[in-house]
């Protein structure tokens, strides 16, 4: 399967160490900037084919399998649609795109053109995710009512964070992924949603507070912001005990507490690359069998964490420009 980027930035990058660290089944093959000069420098850096100038050139590259997109959320509609039109897989970076309605085109689309289309929400094809489904099935926590996640990072001096047409701020960049642990945990079945957000001076979000209370009773407590360094936990709360999970952005260790607070297990994550590998091995496999989704992160699903976003951002009052 060989790989094209589109965009050479700092996640770009990433994924041209997955890419290079995975076996000759799938290949480091072209990237694409709006800058020559980029692309070649990240071409010669990570040992990439072909360099291209325009991501027109790279989508009509007819050796190219697998379109992964590392720009901006506001540029991954228009090109997914790119690629999509062009008849390339599509692997587009988290968040999937501004909005549901943009999100729910897409995945048209490529339903039309029968192309495999997917999200790069990391934590969704991670085996840790797995491991945590198997703890808390196996009731060794006892009943769950509540989880917390948080994540943070010192961000807001990036340009991209701040400015309202590169649908910046928390939410889109580092909200999606404690929302995307709740719903990993707890599922779809919402009851009601409340929040409360910070936003900058050019209208973004900075710091968001999430509550959302499920059909069941049960509670999670989300927590997302560019303005400072977090824990990055997750916490599942059961009445038997609680599970910690040491950074729900890539998870590092999963821990078992019982009611008396003692550490009763300690699980290990499985070596690897740093993470993204497992997102380009899931649309390896889906293109194999044909499929036009990938199970760990369905469409259905895609849309309905891109519906939860723009619930959250019309109670802030948070609009980017060009949407309705």
């Amino acid at each position: 399967m060989k790989v094209g980027i589109i965009g050479a930035g700092h996640i770009a990058c990433k994924m041209a160490v997955a890419l290079n660290g995975l076996d000759d089944t799938v290949a480091a093959y072209g990237v694409a900037s709006r800058d020559l000069a980029k692309a070649e420098e990240f071409a010669k850096e990570w040992g990439f084919q072909k360099a291209y100038g325009s991501y027109e050139e790279l989508v009509k590259d007819p050796d190219i399998d697998l379109v992964y997109i590392a720009t901006p959320h506001s540029l991954h509609f228009e090109q997914a649609k790119l690629s999509l039109e062009h008849g390339k897989a599509v692997l587009c970076e988290k968040a999937f795109t501004m909005n549901a309605k943009q999100a729910r085109e897409l995945t048209a689309l490529a339903k039309e053109k029968k192309l495999l289309l997917a999200e790069a929400i990391w934590t969704r094809y991670m085996p840790s995710r797995k491991m945590i489904d198997d703890l808390v099935e196996s009731g060794v926590i006892g009943k769950v009512t509540s989880l917390s996640a948080n994540l943070g990072y010192v961000m807001e001096y990036k340009e991209r964070m701040q400015r309202p047409e590169l649908a910046g701020g928390a939410l889109l960049d580092l909200g999606v992924y404690p929302i995307n642990f709740a719903s990993m945990v707890f599922g779809d079945k919402i009851k009601e949603i409340s929040s409360t957000c910070v936003k900058t001076e050019t209208g973004v979000d900075s710091q968001d507070s999430i509550t959302i209370v499920y059909e069941d009773g049960r509670v999670a407590y989300l927590y997302a912001t560019m303005l400072a360094q977090t824990d990055r936990q997750g916490v599942i709360n059961g009445d038997k005990g609680y599970i910690e999970i040491q950074n729900i952005n890539n998870c590092e260790e999963i821990r078992v507490y019982n009611l008396d607070r003692e550490m009763t297990a300690r699980y290990q994550v499985p070596e690897q690359i740093n993470g993204y590998e497992y997102e380009v091995l899931a649309c390896k496999e889906a293109l194999e069998k044909g499929e036009l989704e990938c199970s760990q992160m369905p469409h259905k699903e895609i849309i309905r964490i891109m519906e939860v976003m723009d619930g959250l951002r019309e109670s802030w009052g948070v609009k980017f420009p060009g949407e309705e």
